[in-house]
């Protein structure tokens, strides 16, 4: 049997070094644009709790971007888009239907109502969750893209070091994607531009994570089908069937699995959620088995000094996809590592937590060119390493991003003034 930990973590993975390796250098262009911003928050309508990870696209179309953590969001539009309205969609939430007001299109609040599966669209009769699985997996050629597209997404990734923010790397990407029903290794991502911010301060350890931005490659489960979904593995797992739920709106079974056996290799627990008209796994939910602490700190780690000690916490990842016109695309990823960190002859170990996460924010589908291998970013790298500090606060113009969280926002300017 093929280690799983090999399909992902063998190429995105934590590194801990002694000291903070310098040099970065400016990626790609500047490019001006005509657009206006629509913004605002995004609240549950009963408990008045802001909500993240909301979906916020214009309908048709494949720009978008999701709420940060404080359910907040900035949706670029250009002046040429004929669009009246954008559409906010999440687990278990009737969507949303916003109207686009040009003269007055900041800081809206809108509330999503829960919606529960309404009981007309309950199947009552069995279902085999794990054959359920098996027929999704056999319906990916016809509910992904036989297409090959070229991507721009959003990446982000920070490092806490206890509640401090002391590495915060961002970046505009190109992802290239071939068909969904070609190697997965096929695929390559680049930066367009991107910044940086690393603390200053004195520190005796530095997290990096190595790949980072290939994020949206080795994490697009569906695609990457030798992690989670290979066949050879399902047996090793129990499945079973939750209650179902909507997501656009549409009735999803919930497939939740966990590890039958312990197995020397990386095991996972999480759930799947499968549209049930196409059978399209609209969103993958996992986190890494720290049944085996050993098994678990060799998925995760790369390299750490010899007297520091390492103890693995968690590991936890989702995926969603979006439907357009029928074919499923990539939409968001993210994915939180948190670990304790010591040296031998100290009493405390020290938190960290390591989150990135990948929104689409664009898909090109016709005259894609490959991005070449010099250009694209290698499964060695670390994001941090190659791209410059933040500056210029217009630094990312009219691409859509992840609005920052207050806090972050908050450890951002922290960290600028130890440059000054």
């Amino acid at each position: 049997m093929k280690p799983l930990l090999q399909s992902w973590f063998a190429r995105y993975a934590v590194l801990l070094i002694p000291l903070l390796i310098a040099g970065s250098q400016f990626l790609g262009a500047q490019n001006s644009g005509d657009y206006f911003t629509v913004s605002g928050i995004v609240k549950d309508s009963k408990t008045k709790r802001n909500i993240e990870n909301v979906n916020v696209s214009i309908p048709g179309t494949s720009t978008g971007t999701v709420t940060n953590a404080d359910g907040e969001f900035t949706l670029k539009i250009p002046n040429s888009s004929s669009a009246n309205y954008i559409e906010l969609s999440h687990l278990g939430y009737a969507n949303y239907r916003l109207t686009i007001d040009r003269e007055s299109t900041g800081n809206r609040t809108v509330f999503l109502l829960v919606k529960a599966t309404p009981l007309k669209e309950v199947v009552v009769t069995p279902v085999d969750p794990q054959q359920l699985v098996l027929d999704a997996m056999n319906k990916i050629p016809v509910n992904y893209s036989q297409k090959t597209n070229l991507l721009t997404g959003f990446y982000r990734e920070t490092v806490r070091k206890r509640r401090t923010y002391v590495t915060v790397s961002e970046a505009v990407i190109e992802i290239y994607k071939t068909k969904y029903t070609d190697p997965v290794d096929y695929d390559r991502t680049s930066i367009y531009k991107g910044r940086k911010l690393l603390s200053q301060k004195a520190d005796t350890v530095i997290v990096k994570l190595e790949g980072g931005p290939n994020l949206s490659i080795y994490l697009d489960i569906v695609k990457n089908n030798d992690f989670l979904l290979n066949r050879d593995d399902l047996n090793n797992y129990t499945f079973n069937m939750e209650d179902q739920v909507l997501i656009d709106n549409r009735p999803h079974y919930v497939v939740s699995f966990a590890p039958r056996v312990i197995l020397p290799v990386a095991q996972y627990i999480g759930k799947f959620y499968i549209d049930r008209q196409n059978l399209t796994f609209s969103r993958i939910e996992f986190t890494l088995s720290m049944a085996d602490l050993q098994v678990a700190t060799d998925a995760i780690l790369r390299r750490k000094p010899f007297n520091l000690r390492f103890r693995p916490e968690e590991v936890s990842t989702f995926v969603t996809y979006k439907q357009r016109d029928g074919i499923s695309y990539l939409n968001y990823v993210r994915s939180e590592v948190r670990f304790k960190c010591d040296w031998k002859k100290r009493l405390f170990a020290t938190n960290y937590a390591v989150v990135s996460e990948m929104v689409v924010t664009d898909i090109k589908s016709q005259d894609v060119t490959r991005i070449p291998y010099r250009d694209s970013f290698k499964e060695n790298q670390v994001l941090s390493d190659k791209v410059s500090t933040f500056s210029d606060p217009n630094y990312w113009e009219d691409y859509n991003i992840i609005e920052p969280t207050e806090s972050l926002e908050s450890a951002v300017g922290k960290l600028k003034k130890e440059f000054k």
